[in-house]
């Protein structure tokens, strides 16, 4: 049974449990609420927040998630309340001497970070706010400021926008969580940058993944364990195309769910395994589903519960509910009670929300038009008017034309037929290199890269975006490897495209040299022949002369003609 309390006006629930008493002070705050230009700020408090704690016999930890940040420790009762005292005491006066080397640590490890399919799904369904932010590197994190950080921890920071669990055989004496009033700040609401679903993208070969977002609940929970209990049976132990089958589901502030489900393919058998994950999600729409799945997986999360509640497992759930405005569910029974009344008409019903809200990452080359799943758009339906820039340099013959275009509503950039578009008031994030270049990524994800030495009137360009897009939309990145910044490809001079062509086919100087051979021998075979069979017949001798280097001259205009082919590349 879980007990609400509260203590320093910071909300707690508490569940008895066996083993080393362990606490977790939660705050609903996560990476959905940082702008992308500040992207990483919520991770750095949390870092700043825990080196107070320093080196400890027992086990702590911190994690920013989605939407909510929290501080987790397991030990004795002493340990746990110096711990949550330690974190508070942090957080209401962080160690700002500590921002450069927390910046760099931070640094290091995204550096050794590597993003999977969740992150791509969440960018094309979400884009570059909210939900989507995940996917992005922590770029904010070098123009972040003290000051910066003062005004997110008192936002954030907050005992109006805390809760704490423990689980043990009591709340323990001495907790001093003396955090400063604020608001409660509830998740942003979850945008979309897919105008329709049921959609797909592409995405890496060996891998297909899905994701969906529904109603949450105990229904959805038993739907996300049938589905992937029906994925791995016919990936894997039916017909072989997969090795790594699951799905995963996870909670929203909101009132939704994110279920994702994924499967690893070969390469060559990538067609495969997308049709037969498509024939299981289309099946379980229609409502063709195992009565004998569904008792499986309720009976697994009943014990799941059942185990929990001796180590006071359910808690950490809880408490996000408490955060987010969801029903605290204090009660197991009343939990196992929900559970089995979870029916097949439930789960057919709930998989008929998934699949229409679905989005599909198609491995490779694949498609899922077949399907009835409309491409996701990876351009945009619109061009800005204003100053066009076409782009320096040559241009090879299978090289689409590129032009770059200034307005005062946004930047357009436009190859071929296929122009990205970002509007200046719709720009997540600036990022400006000291070169001159400019990326400009839009809400909706998509990206447009400005590299002034390929555009005419580069220069003005750069200033022209920079007095356009609000300040505190620019991320100021490090100095690029100047062999790394782009240059137009220039058309080469004739004496460069014959050495071009030398190298590209030696072959070239052998046929002139056959060629001017032959021409010669051609020549002396003319005179030596005539004067010898038609001795002083001149005009013979001199028809004969035309008839040879007739020849030679047809051999000779092949010459010419594979030279120019060669001038023409």
């Amino acid at each position: 049974m879980i007990t609400e309390l509260e203590i320093g006006g910071i909300p707690v629930l508490h569940a008895p449990a066996t083993g080393p008493m362990h606490a977790g002070l939660v705050f609903r705050v996560g990476v959905v609420d940082e702008p992308l230009a500040r992207r990483g700020i919520t991770h750095l408090i949390e870092h700043l927040a825990l080196h107070s704690i320093g080196v400890a016999d027992h086990h702590y930890n911190g994690a920013t998630g989605a939407e909510f940040t929290y501080f987790h420790t397991r030990g004795a009762e002493t340990d746990v309340v110096t711990f949550l005292n330690g974190v508070c005491a942090a957080l209401r006066d962080l160690p700002m001497e500590r921002l450069p080397v927390e910046k760099e640590i931070l640094r290091t490890e995204e550096n050794s970070r590597s993003g999977g399919a969740g992150e791509a799904l969440a960018l094309w369904r979400h884009g570059a706010s909210d939900y989507g932010v995940s996917a992005y590197p922590e770029w904010g994190l070098s123009g972040i400021s003290a000051d910066d950080l003062s005004a997110w921890t008192a936002r954030f920071f907050n005992r109006h926008n805390a809760a704490l669990w423990i689980a043990g055989p009591a709340v323990p004496a001495g907790l001093d969580l003396g955090l400063p009033d604020g608001d409660r700040q509830p998740a942003p609401a979850a945008s979309s940058a897919l105008p329709v679903r049921p959609a797909w993208f592409p995405g890496p070969s060996n891998v297909v993944a899905w994701d969906t977002v529904v109603p949450r609940g105990v229904a959805a929970t038993v739907f996300s364990g049938v589905l992937e209990r029906v994925l791995f049976r016919s990936l894997r132990q039916e017909s072989g195309l997969s090795y790594t089958v699951q799905t995963d589901y996870t909670s929203r502030a909101d009132g939704t769910a994110l279920i994702t489900a994924l499967a690893d393919a070969l390469p060559e058998k990538q067609g495969a395994v997308l049709g037969a994950f498509v024939d299981v999600l289309a099946a379980m729409r229609l409502g063709l589903i195992d009565e004998a799945d569904i008792t499986a997986v309720v009976n697994r999360r009943a014990d799941e519960v059942t185990r929990a509640a001796d180590t006071g497992g359910r808690l950490p759930g809880q408490v996000f509910n408490l955060l987010a405005g969801q029903p605290v569910l204090t009660s197991d029974e009343e939990f196992l009670a929900e559970l089995r009344a979870v029916s097949r008409a439930d789960i057919a019903a709930l998989a008929a929300v998934a699949v229409a809200d679905g989005l599909l990452m198609a491995p490779g080359r694949t498609r899922a038009d077949w399907a009835g799943y409309a491409e996701a758009p990876s351009r945009s339906d619109f061009v800005v008017d204003g100053q066009a820039h076409p782009q320096l340099g040559h241009r090879s013959s299978d090289e689409p034309e590129t032009t770059l275009i200034i307005g005062t509503d946004g930047v357009s950039l436009i190859r071929g037929d296929e122009p990205a578009t970002v509007r200046f008031d719709r720009c997540a994030v600036l990022l400006a290199w000291p070169d001159g270049a400019r990326r400009l990524i839009g809400h909706d994800g998509i990206q447009v890269q400005v590299e002034p030495t390929l555009f005419d009137g580069g220069p003005a360009v750069t200033a022209a975006i920079d007095a356009a897009v609000d300040p505190e939309s620019r991320v100021t990145m490090p100095a690029r490897d100047p062999d790394s910044i782009p240059v137009p490809q220039r058309t080469p001079s004739l004496a460069a495209r014959v050495r071009w062509g030398y190298i590209r086919n030696r072959r070239l100087i052998l046929i002139s040299l056959s060629a001017l051979a032959a021409l010669a021998i051609g020549v002396v075979g003319v005179y030596a022949v005539g004067s010898v069979v038609f001795g002083d017949q001149g005009l013979n001798v001199l028809g004969g002369g035309f008839f040879m280097l007739l020849i030679s001259a047809v051999y000779m205009g092949s010459v010419v003609h594979r030279f120019g082919d060669l001038m023409k590349d």
